[in-house]
């Protein structure tokens, strides 16, 4: 009973070591899926917060450019009106063109910044809005990261607690098998099984082949002379002491007991 329960327990652990790779197949599954899903989002907001700083750049330089720009503007207007007295009328039609000149070049920036500005918003907001949407669903996956990987260590422990349960139970049928066990029925059966007869074997008796008095057959065997009717000499008490030799004549035979 022994040997059977402990082979059921070991195919019980067996079979929990599958249980146990099973849920751990599951959640390395789900941290794939989680891996993936965040890669393309990061992949699509890296792209993004590229492009935003792309524009951002192209913003700012329209910007130093239709700075720069006005500033021709402006002092092409002072020496047209420093000029304005003056009676060279050549270089004053060519202070005109270089002031009218300015402003159609201040204006193009002027254009060109605006519609780099109106980009760069509109990437800001798509940027924002995808941005609020990353961060919604890795919140997302958090909470079901929490939640998944809790519900597989409830699981890991369920499935612990159930193996000692089960082992328990497996366990008490060997307890109630040496219940049964009685020591001395045991020893009973074990005599039982293995004795060969109830009577020791019969004595074997010398036969003197000179003699005339031999023993027929079927006739009870005659008593042979005491090989050693007197008693030995008392031991030394200053020798060894652990043999204690006796004699005892029983139908003509001498036992040594040690």
């Amino acid at each position: 009973m022994f040997k059977l329960q402990t082979e059921h327990v070991s195919l019980s652990h067996l079979q929990l070591s599958h249980s146990l790779r099973e849920e751990a197949k599951k959640l390395e599954e789900f941290r794939e899926k989680q891996k993936e899903a965040r890669k393309k989002v990061e992949q699509q907001m890296d792209a993004l917060h590229k492009q935003k700083a792309s524009q951002y750049k192209k913003t700012m330089d329209s910007k130093k450019t239709y700075d720069q720009k006005c500033r021709d503007k402006e002092e092409a207007d002072q020496n047209v009106n420093r000029n304005t007295n003056t009676s060279n009328t050549k270089h004053i039609e060519k202070l005109f063109s270089k002031a009218q000149q300015a402003k159609q070049n201040a204006e193009e920036a002027d254009r060109l910044y605006q519609q780099n500005v109106t980009m760069v918003g509109k990437v800001r907001d798509e940027w924002l809005k995808e941005h609020i949407k990353a961060c919604e669903m890795f919140e997302k996956h958090s909470m079901e990261r929490i939640n998944f990987l809790r519900n597989t260590v409830w699981t890991h422990l369920n499935l612990l607690s159930q193996q000692c349960v089960t082992s328990d139970e497996l366990y008490e049928e060997v307890r109630k098998s040496f219940e049964q066990c009685d020591v001395q029925e045991d020893i009973e059966h074990f005599v039982n099984l293995r004795q060969i007869d109830d009577k020791p074997p019969a004595l074997v008796v010398y036969e003197n082949f000179y003699s005339g008095q031999r023993a027929q057959p079927g006739a009870p065997p005659s008593r042979p002379p005491p090989l050693n009717p007197r008693r030995g000499p008392l031991p030394d008490p200053t020798e060894n002491n652990d043999v204690i030799y006796s004699t005892v004549e029983d139908a003509g035979y001498s036992v040594i007991q040690y």
